[in-house]
């Protein structure tokens, strides 16, 4: 990202680009800043846009060969075309081809690296993913963000708003305005100011629930429950999350007895640098026979629920009463 930043800058544009990756966010910033740096904001003439499977490859052939009217570049975004899942050879044959006036940019979710489109694009073009970004990043990308409102903020405020908002971008960045909204008079951001104003996720509330139920603490974890339910969450999706918790507190207790690091744990289960750590502390309220017992009792709820021998909200509501209740600390 940053090569592609000082080349944008530098006026430095290939022929064809290809941007993807789960990180929705930076794929649009990054397609504003090419459109902003090749064509004036207001030329709608020398730009086209198309999105979708159904893109006819010779149309974008014959519209790159078309000299732009009174600029230097003619820009074309192509977004969610599935070229690069079922490669279009035609467009791959073209990447070679394409005049220096015309500039092709590709902005896709998933693709396939064998393909020869993207092989293409590679030898001819720029590739750039954008993955959801770590730990340490997202919260420089916070503080900057904040620092830029000429406004303070605690590491813990900071910790706690992610921890609450996920690793998602744009939905950082909603949580952020809302956040620097209701403290435009404050010289600072504290801890109380992200609980009043920022929504939680719900696998934040899920990961809340089942410490409650680690905590034997079966009135909250209810009430946890009919939020979730109030708020519209399927229980199907509900049991999904708090099974997937019960797994990731029993890789987590699995991994800590054997002394792995938080780094270690980070890269294995696939969690966020930044709540390892909680992990770590909610895996002490139980032991890994009862781990191992709640990932089985959710699937076989989920059974029970889809063969239609319990109601889904019903069943859901048993496996919380039932660990919570249970004794549970080792």
């Amino acid at each position: 990202m940053k090569e592609l930043q000082k080349e944008l800058a530098a006026g430095k544009f290939y022929k064809i680009y290809l941007f993807f990756g789960d990180e929705t966010y930076l794929k649009r910033e990054y397609k504003n800043k090419l459109k902003n740096a090749c064509i004036d904001d207001e030329d709608t003439i020398n730009f086209n846009q198309y999105e979708g499977k159904n893109v006819n490859p010779r149309e974008i052939i014959d519209l790159s060969q078309t000299l732009p009217f009174f600029a230097e570049y003619r820009l074309i975004i192509l977004e969610n075309t599935g070229f690069f899942k079922k490669s279009s050879d035609e467009l791959a044959e073209y990447a070679a081809e394409i005049p220096d006036t015309s500039i092709l940019l590709f902005v896709e979710s998933d693709v396939d690296k064998r393909t020869k489109l993207y092989k293409s694009v590679k030898k001819y073009g720029r590739i750039v993913e954008f993955p959801r970004q770590n730990e340490k990043i997202l919260e420089k990308w916070v503080l900057s963000r904040i620092k830029k409102e000429n406004c303070q903020v605690t590491k813990a405020a900071v910790t706690l708003f992610l921890q609450k908002t996920g690793v998602d971008m744009e939905n950082i960045a909603s949580e952020l305005e809302k956040l620097i909204c209701y403290t435009i008079d404050k010289e600072s951001i504290t801890e109380e100011d992200v609980r009043q104003i920022c929504t939680e996720q719900t696998s934040s509330r899920i990961f809340e629930m089942v410490r409650a139920i680690g905590e034997q603490n079966q009135k909250k974890a209810l009430d946890l429950y009919y939020d979730l339910l109030t708020l519209k969450e399927p229980p199907l999706r509900i049991l999904a999350l708090i099974s997937r918790q019960f797994w990731l507190l029993y890789q987590v207790k699995e991994l800590t007895k054997l002394n792995r690091g938080r780094d270690d744990i980070a890269k294995i289960t696939g969690l966020h640098g930044f709540v390892v750590n909680q992990y770590i502390n909610q895996s002490k309220g139980f032991k890994t026979s009862i781990l191992k017992d709640a990932v089985q009792n959710c699937v076989d709820t989920e059974e029970s629920i889809k063969k239609g021998r319990i109601a889904d909200k019903l069943g859901v509501e048993l496996l919380i009463v039932k660990y919570s209740k249970k004794k549970t600390v080792s």
